[in-house]
């Protein structure tokens, strides 16, 4: 069996089978896949350090079958980093990935996506980060701008810095970074009010239904990711779909670039956004949603 080893951090990482085709009809072999982590990997890590994550790996490449893994196998090293946290009738040992010889060993594991906590493991019921999901009923981007622009005003209303990032797949995240003061239950009750407020706002274009049946053509604003122990894509991680496409954080500004797609940025572009560092200026945003809770009701009634 062929190998490839990847510096990184100290370590010598072994790539095993690193002509194995992840992506067949893109000719993306695994280490194609380790080259992009490695590269992103100063610009991708800050967002992982710390955090409980569910890895989504494809170890036939991405038309076989993807496992969704919370629990950390006995076998990885004693290196790679693992949190033990609280689960209905138990616990589990999930993975933290904080340097990047972790990273490209996950890689190693044909994990394709890194899907994270909004939590620290320190503080595992204490959200640090809130959101939104604007998900389309099809590929009418559009209706995501549209969504964006006003979830985005909304926001502002409330005094909340929000951040963009292309998902990847078929929609945009509107993220806003929380100071962690308060639990899992209230910070989800908010991003529901927020939600069921824009959505007032633009009925016919939008709706909080959760059962696909109830919506229509309308987007879905989507929060059920705030709940505890949910997850959402991890900036800069690769989604198993045609091309390679990578969750990639943006500006506002590019929200009105006419080539703008859920899936714009690849595994051969994303590192150029990335060292644009398009959420810098929010860096040290985050709120408490104290005030923010008191402006929405005032606007509410």
């Amino acid at each position: 069996m062929s190998t490839h080893r990847v510096a990184a951090g100290g370590r010598s990482v072994e790539i095993k089978r690193p002509d194995k085709l992840l992506f067949p009809d893109d000719g993306i072999s695994k280490a194609d896949l380790a080259a992009y982590y490695r590269a992103i990997a100063p610009y991708m890590l800050p967002h992982l350090r710390g955090r409980p994550l569910m890895l989504e790996r494809h170890p036939d490449g991405v038309g076989g079958p993807r496992f969704m893994q919370k629990h950390t196998p006995e076998h990885y090293p004693d290196w790679v980093g693992r949190a033990e946290v609280e689960k209905e009738g138990g616990t589990v040992v999930h993975t933290v990935c904080d340097t990047t010889a972790t990273l490209m060993y996950l890689v190693d594991q044909a994990c394709v996506t890194f899907h994270r906590w909004q939590s620290r493991v320190k503080r595992p019921g204490h959200p640090d980060r809130l959101v939104f999901d604007l998900d389309p009923p099809g590929d009418d981007f559009e209706a995501v701008r549209r969504a964006a622009r006003g979830l985005g005003e909304l926001l502002g209303e409330l005094r909340l810095p929000a951040r963009l990032m292309t998902t990847g797949s078929r929609g945009l995240h509107v993220v806003v970074p929380l100071s962690g003061t308060s639990g899992f239950d209230e910070t989800r009750a908010f991003a529901q009010e927020v939600a069921e407020t824009l959505a007032a706002r633009d009925p016919r274009h939008l709706t909080t239904a959760v059962r696909k049946q109830a919506r229509g053509d309308r987007l879905y604003l989507d929060v059920q990711r705030n709940g505890y122990a949910q997850t959402a894509v991890a900036p800069f991680s690769v989604r198993a779909k045609p091309g390679a496409p990578v969750a990639v954080p943006i500006g506002w500004d590019q929200l009105d670039d006419p080539g703008l797609t859920a899936r714009r940025w690849t595994i051969a572009d994303a590192p150029d956004q990335a060292r644009a560092e398009p959420w810098k200026a929010t860096a040290d945003g985050s709120r408490s949603l104290g005030p923010a809770g008191r402006r929405l009701a005032s606007l509410r009634r």
